[in-house]
């Protein structure tokens, strides 16, 4: 009886301690600037941050795994928006030669 209960509460404790990753970290598995990051997490976009101290910032590494995983299927599935490509007649710099037209 007391070996089962201690098997319980090691998996409880396994399933509850998950891995945290600080921001430099995040930087490295995710090549995404602070503010696109942030401005995705404000969206709903990207995994929340939280605080575990009032000066330590930290994300669930198995939230952000699951995200790139997301986008991962999705890049594959072509469902994700791509930015369209600049019309590069509206440079304001090195602007665009018109073509001789020969007849």
């Amino acid at each position: 009886m007391k070996t089962e209960r201690r098997h319980q509460v090691s998996r409880e404790a396994q399933t509850s301690l998950r891995k945290t990753i600080r921001r430099q970290q995040l930087r490295e598995i995710v090549p995404l600037a602070d503010t696109t990051i942030y401005d995705m997490e404000q969206r709903g976009e990207f995994p929340q941050r939280f605080y575990l101290t009032s000066r330590c910032v930290v994300w669930d590494l198995a939230e952000v795994e699951a995200w790139l995983e997301a986008r991962r299927q999705a890049s594959r599935a072509k469902a994700l928006k791509r930015a369209p490509a600049p019309d590069v007649r509206l440079r304001k710099s090195r602007p665009v030669r018109q073509q001789a037209r020969t007849s």
